[in-house]
């Protein structure tokens, strides 16, 4: 890499085209409506209602002193082990779950955001959860339910090549899949954007590391994948909408 392409790369972690925007013309400043908090889905789609946090009986109460110390990358999982429903329904709460509507365009969650725009949408490979068949599902927060996407065929060797042949992933009882949808923090934003929708990705992952540690299991983040073929994987555009961090989870 020579030293002008390393100038312009890192000038994405720097915040210095805050300054060269006139947030006056954004679209939110021009009166133009926020976009939804959460994608819809067709009227026919197969819902499934998650167990509310009260009642994730199968959640341990364990200090959050002891989850951090605890936190750790993991890529080898139990074989065999289910993760259950209950305990899917609070990791998606930890990582995405709405505390308070605001409006239809926004909301207080379990994890920070710039602006409270919250550019993501959770997607699940599922392999081996209780009570779900095998195949690509999106967390719904305001409902707390899934929706079905579509099944894939052979989707434990998919995701693992999508995942640049890093084999481990597909021996996970799920893997948490985070599109973003851009759109929803350049509303505001504009093209200084970008950066933040990295950061918000960080927070909603870490929630994910912790609360792993509430239920014995383990994750590991991934942010090496083939953009195509993940995109594709669950079925986004890869334009207005796609994948820009990946997690598997299961027992550890």
């Amino acid at each position: 890499m020579n030293a002008e392409s390393k100038k312009n790369y890192r000038s994405f972690l720097k915040d210095s085209l805050r300054l060269e925007i006139n947030f006056a013309l954004t679209d939110q400043n021009k009166g133009i409506p926020a976009p939804p908090i959460q994608k819809t889905y067709l009227p026919n789609s197969k819902i499934i209602k998650l167990p509310s946090i009260d009642q994730c009986d199968e959640i341990n109460n364990i200090p959050l002193i002891a989850a951090i110390q605890n936190r750790m990358s993991r890529r080898v999982f139990k074989k065999n082990q289910a993760v259950s429903l209950e305990e899917l329904a609070f990791l998606l709460w930890a990582t995405q779950g709405i505390r308070k509507p605001i409006n239809s365009s926004s909301a207080f969650r379990t994890v920070p955001s710039a602006g409270c725009r919250h550019s993501f949408e959770t997607y699940l490979a599922v392999s081996h959860i209780q009570h779900l068949d095998q195949g690509i599902y999106r967390y719904l927060p305001i409902e707390h339910a899934l929706v079905f996407e579509h099944e894939v065929i052979n989707l434990s060797d998919r995701i693992s090549t999508a995942a640049l042949n890093q084999t481990f992933i597909g021996k996970a009882p799920v893997t948490f899949i985070w599109t973003t949808i851009p759109y929803r923090m350049e509303w505001r934003y504009d093209l200084s954007a970008h950066r933040v929708i990295a950061l918000d990705a960080g927070h909603v992952c870490q929630n994910l590391y912790l609360a792993c540690e509430a239920i014995d299991a383990g994750t590991c983040a991934i942010a090496a994948f083939h953009q195509e073929k993940m995109d594709q994987l669950i079925g986004v555009d890869g334009e207005d909408e796609f994948v820009i961090y990946l997690a598997p989870v299961g027992k550890r």
